[in-house]
């Protein structure tokens, strides 16, 4: 009965480590009285972002992330807490937690995140939420990028057009002498 119990305990480890390390970010965040509704409603905002939440014996965590080497979380993993696995956008997880914390600051609180092999305060978390998503941020760079090429291609058709009509001038005053 104990081995059956280790091995159902182990493939839960397995889950998490799993889930850690499919995901581009970690939100961990302390929740204590939040109704059903609110919690509905918070589960059906991450499942819209391709974010999964959720809630594991904090020893079990604490086991996965030990096993991939990360032991900095082992103080805040105790309480009751909520896990958000961001597996689309790395912001999105964090975004909705964050937005979820603001609106219930007495039941649900960001406590720490983790990313790229390294632990996140809950500040880096909350500073993580309010970045961009990866098309925006993409796309800010590319209009960057296209600002200079439009002007080159502004210019450089000011530069024909002014010689277009040069010629055109030339043209038309040859025109009339030999007329």
């Amino acid at each position: 009965m104990k081995e059956q119990t280790l091995q159902k305990k182990q493939a839960v480890v397995d889950e998490i480590k799993e889930a850690i390390q499919n995901a581009k970010s970690v939100t961990i965040a302390a929740y204590n009285g939040i109704t059903v509704e609110d919690i509905t409603d918070l589960r059906n905002q991450f499942r819209e972002q391709d974010v999964v939440y959720k809630v594991y014996k904090n020893t079990m965590v604490r086991r996965a992330f030990n096993d991939l080497g990360m032991t900095d979380l082992d103080e805040i993993l105790n309480g009751p807490n909520a896990f958000i696995f961001s597996n689309g956008e790395m912001v999105e997880g964090p975004k909705i937690a964050a937005k979820f914390a603001q609106d219930h600051k007495e039941q649900f609180q960001i406590v720490a995140g983790y990313m790229d092999g390294h632990a996140m305060t809950s500040d880096e978390v909350v500073a993580l939420s309010k970045l961009p998503s990866k098309d925006v941020l993409l796309s800010m760079v590319l209009r960057g990028l296209q600002g200079p090429i439009s002007g080159f291609a502004n210019a450089s058709q000011g530069i024909l057009r002014k010689a277009v009509y040069a010629f055109n001038a030339i043209k038309e005053k040859k025109e009339n002498e030999a007329a």
